[in-house]
């Protein structure tokens, strides 16, 4: 099977068909759900007080609802505007706002208390425009996530390394 971010770009490949797609599929939110308990987990926050977190390739707001869930608050940053569009559906609470992680996080230093990212940042590694140099796109998201985090603050990443078999 092919990895999405091989066919195409994120916003191609959850488009309002693809972003619709993804959460009718209960195997795959039942995954993610699990994921992002686990990354906020690892995040170890205060369990007497509410955080402000960034959720970094929001999609439909899975990882939103479990920060919910856990009395968190969240902004969530996503290419894809119909991923956002399947989370304002599902009630998620949270801001969230379409941008490319790529081009850095467009936020105040020292503005969050945590990040997660469940699934999202291998998008970086590949060029899907002739202006997308992996490197530098990976330089920019991870000083900007370092600038954009309290100090003291953990950020959990998950991602889907390549395999090579």
């Amino acid at each position: 099977m092919s990895r999405p971010e091989h066919i195409a770009p994120p916003e191609i490949i959850y488009n309002e068909e693809g972003a619709t797609k993804y959460m009718r599929n209960s195997r795959m939110k039942t995954i993610q759900t699990k994921l992002s308990m686990r990354a906020i987990e690892l995040a170890r926050l205060p369990e007497d007080e509410s955080c402000l977190m960034l959720d970094i390739g929001c999609g439909a707001g899975l990882s939103g609802g479990a920060l919910e869930a856990m009395g968190h608050r969240f902004i969530g940053t996503d290419i894809s505007k119909d991923m956002i569009n399947c989370a304002i559906q599902e009630d998620v609470d949270g801001d969230m706002l379409q941008h490319d992680m790529g081009t850095g996080l467009p936020f105040r230093p020292g503005s969050f208390d945590g990040a997660i990212s469940i699934s999202a940042i291998q998008w970086l590694c590949n060029a899907d425009r002739s202006n997308h140099i992996p490197k530098r796109r990976l330089k920019c998201f991870f000083s900007s996530l370092y600038k954009v985090l309290r100090r003291g603050a953990r950020a959990v990443l998950q991602y889907y390394p390549e395999s090579k078999h």
